[in-house]
């Protein structure tokens, strides 16, 4: 398969996403995966989509498959409803979902710290129908501000991120501006600076953005970058996007962050997701 790698790979950070690769195997044994496909870094979405309070056995189930595989957690997303699936986030929603992003944030950045996780990814939420939008915005930055201050507290960065209208119409983020926005909004109110962007390349690609302008004018402000290809949120090289040259661009304007496969394998069990990468490059370093 033709991929986006050359001989500048090993130069990057790899992180793998165990919440859209690997969930052919049962969330405990996806650790493991990953580190048998030669990962040292996997990052997840909030695995318990029903709960964003689970159990002392559950948390200390997850932590100890991630410690015993031998990788490290380097990020983790906030309560954020059911996902994948209609929802996009919990932040931004009056009533029982803010109440319950709430009641995670705490939980969310204890797990993070106790496994030396240093980003928490917060989604901003759907319109909800009959609510003023400026009503929902003022609420998300209530919570936005008690995430980032509790992602200050275990030392790690609050990460916005900008998801793609298509796969998101009710998604009030569908930009790379309207993320950093938000980014900005969250860092004058808490005087802390530590809310970053979430440049996610295939979602802003869907979008119609223009990837390199967005690179030069937003790295300086990203605190993670996520890829799939596009269309097809496949694997690098299953479709036309030219993430060699896009990651070449990151680096050249100062970000040395990781980059987290968020893409979905295809047809096919995930740990042969990864032909485009060379074994030797998929160790963080």
């Amino acid at each position: 398969m033709p991929g986006p790698e050359s001989s500048t790979a090993a130069d990057r950070r790899y992180s793998v996403n165990l919440s859209i690769l690997f969930t052919e195997l049962p969330l405990l044994e996806r650790p493991a995966a990953a580190g048998a496909a030669g990962f040292t870094a996997v990052e997840l979405w909030w695995p318990w989509v029903d709960s964003p309070t689970p159990g002392r056995p559950e948390l200390d189930a997850l932590r100890k498959a991630v410690e015993d595989a031998g990788v490290q957690l380097t990020g983790l997303n906030f309560y954020a409803g059911q996902l994948p699936g209609p929802d996009r986030g919990a932040l931004s929603v009056p009533g029982e979902e803010s109440d319950r992003f709430r009641a995670n944030i705490d939980v969310a950045a204890d797990f993070a710290r106790s496994l030396g996780c240093t980003a928490l990814n917060a989604l901003y939420g759907n319109r909800v129908e009959g609510v003023d939008p400026a009503e929902q915005d003022a609420l998300a930055l209530e919570n936005l501000v008690l995430a980032a201050r509790a992602a200050h507290r275990v030392g790690a960065v609050l990460l916005v991120e900008a998801l793609n209208r298509p796969e998101s119409p009710h998604y009030p983020l569908v930009s790379a501006p309207a993320a950093v926005g938000v980014v900005e909004k969250v860092n004058r109110a808490t005087g802390l600076g530590n809310a970053r962007f979430l440049m996610d390349l295939y979602h802003l690609a869907v979008n119609g953005e223009d990837l390199p302008s967005v690179i030069d004018r937003y790295a300086p402000v990203t605190g993670h970058v996520q890829i799939a290809d596009s269309p097809g949120r496949g694997a690098p090289g299953t479709g036309t996007l030219p993430l060699a040259d896009l990651l070449g661009l990151l680096r050249k304007a100062g970000y040395d962050g990781r980059v987290g496969l968020e893409y979905k394998p295809g047809d096919r069990p995930s740990a042969d997701a990864f032909d485009w990468l060379p074994a030797d490059a998929r160790a963080a370093r």
